[in-house]
Formats: structure tokens, sequence, C-alpha cells
């Protein structure tokens, strides 16, 4: 059986520093040249190879493949499964995939550009990053319940100050109790709740997840600047490290309000079954387009479609339904929608360099 590996970004040699794990018993302008070049790869019609092999890179294909992850869970729990996800990708594409866990975004993204991974599964900013910084190309959109798009939940320990209405109680699947309010126990699509973000000022602490996540970053940061006049760039943020960290944050009490995906509280709710009463989600942000896969320019066009096919192909099946599921909540791949990405590229400028 493989080992799965973690990354940690030293940030003053810009560098990976590499320590195994073992296997344990969880976002800038892009040329045309990036966005032609990723509709190759997730095109497949017979009779392109050549064209394919021309919009990848020109040196030999690797014998092994990494394929790098960020923490969304657990450590050593997504340490598990990233190996399940490696192996059936290793099965299915005919080439060894080594699973990797790095310690955020950046050092993902890192990996890339160093030609230390080869495909790389990002949250959309940190993937349109990836594209720009690391060459890389974007291939797959992931899909939840049915969407391309998700949003960020805003949650608190403070509902009588951030519920503008009665706080709902809605019975998961599992039995356990997840509260609501605003609106965000009915609505379909984001924004929510943006009255009660009018009441955070600059000085309320909040849990964020990841300087690279959309979010748990960029998008919620961009809502405080419209809807509450607030610098995005002067928010009193302290960043979680992960979307579970970032609710356990509010969770035990150090921050009035945090945010995260929707609903990270699948997350947690295992190690504490009562997370969902002692966070109360209050508010969503804008739409954001899905996380997604992203391969590496060095590799031959080939190669980047084989990829793209063979997680596509493994997705389809119960083993891989169930990998994909357990690693990040993924019920289905796409083809990467490359103009809704954009749209998160020009959230992601707004923040400067």
């Amino acid at each position: 059986m493989k080992r799965t590996t973690t990354w940690a970004a030293l940030a003053a040699a810009s560098l990976l520093v590499l320590s195994a794990c073992g296997n344990g018993a969880d976002d800038t302008d892009a040329d045309t040249d990036t966005n032609g070049a990723a509709e190759d790869v997730t095109e497949d019609d017979g009779d392109d190879a050549d064209d394919a092999d021309s919009a990848g890179g020109a040196g030999e294909d690797p014998d092994t493949l990494v394929l790098g992850l960020v923490p969304s869970q657990d450590m050593d729990k997504l340490v598990e499964d990233a190996d399940m996800l490696g192996d059936l990708l290793s099965e299915e594409l005919g080439i060894e995939v080594e699973a990797v866990v790095t310690e955020s975004y950046n050092a993902l993204i890192i990996a890339m550009e160093t030609g230390q991974a080869d495909i790389g599964m990002f949250g959309p900013i940190a993937l349109v990053q990836a594209a720009d910084r690391a060459g890389a190309e974007i291939v797959l959109q992931s899909v939840r319940f049915g969407s391309p798009t998700y949003h960020t939940q805003w949650f608190t320990n403070d509902p009588d100050t951030y519920c503008l209405d009665d706080v709902v109680e809605v019975e998961q699947e599992d039995g356990a109790i997840f509260t609501f309010c605003n609106g965000t126990d009915s609505a379909d699509a984001g924004p929510v709740g943006e009255d009660a973000l009018a009441l955070i000022d600059g000085d309320t602490l909040i849990s964020m997840v990841d300087a690279n996540s959309a979010s748990g970053y960029y998008y919620p940061a961009t809502q405080l600047e419209r809807v509450a006049g607030l610098d995005a760039l002067g928010l009193n943020t302290q960043f979680a490290g992960g979307h579970p960290n970032s609710i356990l944050n509010v969770a035990g009490g150090d921050y009035p309000v945090g945010v995260s995906f929707d609903d990270a509280r699948d997350n947690v709710v295992e190690e504490d079954p009562e997370i969902g009463e002692k966070v109360t989600v209050f508010a969503w942000s804008d739409e954001i387009p899905n996380d997604g896969v992203a391969v590496a320019g060095s590799l031959s066009g080939d190669l980047q479609q084989r990829i793209a096919d063979a997680m596509m192909a493994v997705i389809s099946t119960e083993d891989g339904a169930f990998a994909f599921d357990e690693v990040y909540s993924i019920e289905d791949l796409v083809p990467a929608d490359l103009d809704a990405l954009d749209a998160a590229r020009q959230v992601e400028s707004n923040f400067g360099e």
C-alpha cells in the first residue's frame, strides 16, 4: 500500500518539506492559450490527439503522478481517503498515483509550480491561481447537490445578535440537529442574511479559513466590503487553516462569527455531535463556482486528457463515488466552466498581489 505524504510550505525559501505520514486506521488574468488548452483537455472527439499533445508539455511524461489535496477534514482521515482515491486512479490510469496532502492551497500551488505535483484538487480561487502562476490546465469541476456552484456560510455562537428572526432546528439524516436563521434553512442560492452581516464591524474577530480560499476568504471578505463597507484587506481575521477548524474556533467561543463552505459542520459532527447547535448559520455569500481539478501544463496533452477521463471514470463507479465523497463530498465531475471560473478570477484580482 502506498504511503500518503503531507507537505508544508517554507515561506522564506518557497520550497516544500516532505514528511511521510502513515496510512490512517478535507481558490489574475488567464490568457487565451490557457483557456484554449483547458478546453482541448476536456473535449474528447477521438481525432484531436495531435492537438492535445501540442497543448501539453513537450517533455516525457512521468512514471508516477502526484495528486495533491488540501485539508478539508481531520488530517488522518483525509490521508486515509486520499490513499483510497490514489489507488483507484492508479488502477484506472495504469500509472501509479501517489496522493499527498499539503498544508494549504498556496503550498499545493507551489508544488505545481516546482514540479512536485502533477494533479491538484483546488478551490476555485486557488484553481485559477494554479493556472496563472503554475501554468496548470483546469480540466474538471465538482458537482454537489446537482449544482456546479456553492456558497460561503456565515455562522455564529451568538444567535441573539446575528439572528434577526427565530432560530430553526433541522434534523439531519444522522439525527444531528443543525441550526439556521435569517432564511438560510430554506434558501436555494446566495446571498442570504445580508442585513445581519451589516452588524459586523471592524473590531469583530472573524474566523476565516485560508488566504487562498474562495468560500473561506475571498468571497466573504468581498461581501463584507459591499454590505458593511469594511475594507476587505483590513478585516480582523484569523485563518483557521481548514473549514472544520474554522467551525471549531467559533464553537469554542474564541470567535463570535466564522465562515466555511456550506455545510462544513457535516465534517465536524462525528467529533462533536452537538456542533450544529453550538454554531448557527445566519448568512450566505453570493454563489461561487465549485472547486475543481487542474493538471500540470508540463504533461502531454494526451496524458492530461487521460487523467481527466480517468477521474470521471472512477467517480462513475461505486468505490470511486465513495472515495470522492469521502475526500471532498463530490458527487460528480464535469468539464470545467472556464467562464464561471473567470468570474472567480475577477474576485481574486480585487485583492492585488
